[in-house]
């Protein structure tokens, strides 16, 4: 039974080059077509392609940091919220400042709070 976890484990942490050697030795050698062979490819490297065509991304105020009154008025001018509002979202924190952004929008609203003394993740 552990020869057959710690081959999964293999498995799973193939590369994208070596799940593609797989699926060739498997249909040259045993004659499974790639087909057949698409659960190890999705298995292998799907997470990684995943990770690399995200086109949405959450913007996510961590903490407000040192300088509370500066973040606040940076997500009262980012998301167009009112005072209270964006006094609310900060004091929540964690909380998601926007989401379904672009990778550039989220980009440059990080910076704008990170600026502004917040910490910042995208997700």
């Amino acid at each position: 039974m552990a020869d057959l976890k710690q081959f999964a484990e293999q498995l799973v942490n193939l590369t994208v080059k070596e799940v593609n050697d797989l699926a060739t030795i498997l249909k040259d050698e045993y004659g499974i077509e790639p087909a057949a062979a698409a659960v190890v490819v999705s298995g292998g490297g799907g997470d990684a392609a995943a990770a690399e065509e995200q086109t949405e991304f959450t913007v996510v105020l961590k903490e407000a940091g040192a300088s509370k009154l500066a973040v606040v008025k940076a997500v009262k001018e980012l998301t167009g919220l009112g005072l209270k509002e964006a006094k609310d979202l900060v004091d929540g924190a964690p909380a998601n400042v926007k989401e379904g952004v672009s990778k550039d929008e989220a980009e440059g609203l990080k910076k704008s709070l990170e600026e502004a003394g917040a910490v910042v993740e995208l997700k």
